[in-house]
């Protein structure tokens, strides 16, 4: 309560006002500044790609109150924090266009990668000044549970893929996730062999599980595309909730053509960031599913912004299997967002147990997803227990210029 008051008296103060006109010349403010913001290593994820860097990033404010976030390399994350320290962590759009927008070139999908992490911090920290979870801020739920598809599903003991596909189905998950045939080994891939057999393959699944969308496929970007339109037009007499990257991720617009010439529901996005990477494929109706995730999307703010397009454009979300923390706010984000078609990817059909984590920090139950109604992205983390990297106390010394309207908002330099 003591903290909902202060929250309320800086928000409302009187600095800047003018006299008569109290709304005019106010920036509002909640009090708070950034003081430090620490990055550590998360231990036991040895991962050598920066762009899925699983990072933990801290974010602490002149009142103690610290924010977690998850995601980023050393570097990506050092160039950001440097940017951050000093402003108010309740500006999160500002702060997220100025992180976007600054040191001139746009970021490219490794930066945002941790612009997501410190933008889910910003969130993290506003909804523990609030006392709410995220979702309340983000409008409250709109659902009671999100729905999870496994990949793979390690506690099936089962022998055969099919039994152990429907080993997920009776623990509750709305999907059983496979892969193609061939590519995993040191073997050659033969593209029109590997066809032929996952096709075979996916039939086998498809009459095991009953069809009804109780399957899918994410092809790997590894096939062509004369050997991707053979599987997804043999598919589409079967029942697969969907197909995932049928083709490379590079070129977007192949899909124009590429949709015409297949039926089958199309899902993509793993590779792709911020809304202008995938904007024109939910637009013009190219997939059928958006598979964008956190924090490669910059951030919670940007994830919505994409929710917002799919559900304009009738896109269902599918997000990619993410890190730990970044689960825990996807669950924010989707029991918040339109009530349109989501499901969460859980690989192997379990929640991961990080150490330095609160075992509780995931609501799961047969195969479903619940909202967290601690305030903030309500996980607890104990950085006694994952690896210290550095702290940044301080601006940079290199700024890059930036540009204002005159009603403060920030532009192109």
């Amino acid at each position: 309560m003591e903290r909902r008051k202060f929250i309320k008296s800086a928000v409302l103060g009187s600095a800047g006002l003018i006299a008569g006109y109290p709304w005019l010349g106010a920036e509002a403010a909640s009090g708070l500044k950034i003081t430090k913001i620490r990055y550590y290593a998360a231990p036991g994820y040895n991962k050598p790609l920066f762009n899925q860097a699983r990072g933990i990033v801290e974010i602490e404010t002149n009142e103690g109150i610290i924010g977690i976030g998850e995601g980023g390399s050393k570097d990506m994350i050092e160039q950001c924090a440097r940017m951050m320290i000093g402003e108010d962590p309740f500006r999160i759009e500002h702060i997220w266009q100025n992180l976007y927008r600054g040191m001139f070139y746009p970021p490219g999908r490794e930066k945002l990668h941790a612009v997501g992490a410190l933008e889910m911090a910003l969130w993290d920290i506003k909804g523990k000044a609030l006392n709410v979870p995220v979702y309340e801020l983000l409008g409250g739920s709109t659902r009671e549970y999100v729905e999870c598809y496994a990949t793979g599903f390690r506690p099936s003991k089962a022998t055969t893929e099919e039994e152990r596909a429907n080993d997920c189905l009776k623990a509750g998950f709305r999907s059983y996730r496979i892969g193609p045939t061939g590519g995993n080994g040191d073997q050659p891939f033969d593209f029109y062999q590997n066809a032929s057999k996952t096709i075979d393959y996916c039939k086998r699944i498809d009459k095991a599980v009953g069809g009804n969308g109780n399957w899918a496929i994410d092809l790997h970007t590894r096939f062509d595309t004369p050997e991707a339109l053979k599987i997804c037009n043999a598919l589409e007499e079967l029942s697969p909730y969907f197909i995932e990257d049928a083709i490379r991720s590079e070129n977007p617009g192949v899909y124009r053509s590429f949709r015409t010439l297949t039926k089958a529901p199309l899902a993509v996005g793993e590779q792709f960031g911020d809304r202008w990477d995938t904007n024109e494929l939910i637009e013009q109706h190219l997939i059928n599913y958006s598979r964008v995730t956190l924090p490669n999307t910059g951030g919670i703010v940007e994830f919505k912004k994409i929710a917002a397009l799919c559900e304009t454009h009738y896109v269902g979300m599918l997000p990619h299997f993410t890190g730990p923390l970044s689960t825990a706010a996807l669950v924010h984000v989707l029991g918040s967002s339109s009530p349109s078609r989501v499901m969460m990817e859980l690989a192997g059909g379990e929640t991961e147990k990080p150490v330095y984590f609160n075992e509780d920090y995931l609501r799961f139950s047969n195969g479903q997803l619940y909202l967290n109604p601690e305030p903030g992205l309500g996980v607890k983390f104990n950085p006694k227990k994952a690896d210290f990297i550095m702290e940044i106390k301080e601006n940079t010394k290199f700024p890059h210029p930036i540009l204002k309207s005159p009603d403060g908002a920030i532009h192109n330099w």
